[in-house]
């Protein structure tokens, strides 16, 4: 099992199976404590048992709440529903949640404990390689609200982290190919050298060698964590992290979640990289290899159906937006980021342009 720990608040583990998981949640208090698994239809027939029975030497009482897999139920609705069952089974301010699954699990569980008496603890056990990656690590907690994604949330940052990298096993090629545009992203916006690295071993993270995605995962943790570590609240730094997001999110609406987060995320990580190319940053020759980096992952760089002005609209109202005008991430080079807030309407239409 390796370890990353973020600021001495937490511990990222990442290991090939369970077996460590009861001692970690000893040493993080859950001992004697209700805990409630919160988990969608699709990973609770894969790992909720083994779960459940693992929590019930540790804890006082194991319960779970399951809802339906999919974006269409990170709303405050089913949030509501997870604060019903919290309150029937007399959940106090020590006891836990622990979030078992993908993004959208690891959100709304983590909302339910932000917001569930001003605060309870909560786990993640992400089973997703772009929760794994990406969403299980910060302590971005939300929904969705009317179609905006992420609008209504909060900071909460977890007890524990814990990654077995055996779920990736279960995960279908879409769903893996989605994260890999979070661990691209990493590579690119800050560490040029890893970004070669995952050029390099494209055959061999498709073809899920362990190794590989082992030092994949550690290596976007160290990343994501880093920035986090450094900037918890997102005063600064920490957007770099929204790399692609911007286009990404206004795509993601108007596809009405027909694709997913990071299917959206590389397609306006290729906005983002041609708006970079166009203000003379990056090369032609640089934005033709972050297309084709995509690509190699099965990720899409072009979009056919929708209109890019309703896309530079839709940004508008994205919650990133800073004083009235977009706060774009872009790109100085293969693997350093920074925040521009000049980015005008033009050239967010021309970078959309390029994925037409």
């Amino acid at each position: 099992m390796k370890t990353i720990e973020i600021g001495g608040l937490y511990d990222i583990c990442l290991d090939n199976s369970y077996e460590h998981l009861p001692e970690k949640l000893k040493e993080i208090g859950l001992g004697g404590r209700k805990v409630c698994i919160i988990t969608d239809s699709h990973v609770a027939p894969l790992y909720l048992k083994q779960i459940a029975n693992l929590c019930c030497g540790i804890a006082s009482k194991v319960t779970h709440y399951v809802f339906d897999a999919g974006e269409a139920s990170k709303n405050l609705s089913v949030i509501e529903k997870i604060y019903e069952k919290l309150i029937a089974d007399k959940f106090d301010r020590k006891d836990y949640i622990i979030a078992l699954g993908g993004g959208v699990t690891g959100d709304m569980a983590g909302y339910a404990a932000a917001t569930y008496l001003r605060g309870i603890a909560f786990v993640q056990l992400p089973t997703t390689l772009l929760a794994q990656v990406d969403s299980s690590i910060g302590g971005k907690t939300g929904v969705d609200f009317q179609q905006y994604k992420n609008m209504v949330g909060a900071f909460h940052q977890p007890s524990l982290v814990y990654m077995n990298l055996d779920t990736l096993r279960t995960l279908d090629d879409r769903q893996l190919c989605a994260g890999m545009a979070e661990v691209i992203k990493h590579g690119l916006i800050k560490n040029r050298d890893y970004y070669l690295w995952i050029k390099g071993h494209a055959a061999q993270i498709l073809n899920r060698d362990y190794d590989a995605l082992e030092h994949m995962i550690y290596e976007s943790c160290l990343v994501k964590g880093g920035v986090v570590e450094r900037d918890p609240k997102e005063q600064g730094e920490r957007a770099l992290l929204n790399f692609g997001h911007t286009v990404g999110h206004s795509v993601e609406k108007l596809k009405d979640f027909e694709w997913l987060h990071g299917e959206c995320v590389a397609l306006g990580s290729v906005a983002a990289a041609a708006i970079s190319e166009q203000k003379h940053l990056i090369s032609m020759t640089d934005y033709e290899d972050i297309c084709n980096t995509f690509k190699a992952f099965h990720l899409p760089v072009k979009i056919d159906d929708l209109n890019p002005e309703d896309i530079l609209s839709a940004t508008k109202s994205d919650k990133k937006m800073d004083g009235g005008r977009v706060k774009f991430i872009l790109l100085k080079s293969l693997g350093e980021a920074f925040i521009d807030r000049k980015v005008t309407d033009e050239e967010i239409l021309d970078g959309i342009g390029a994925c037409l």
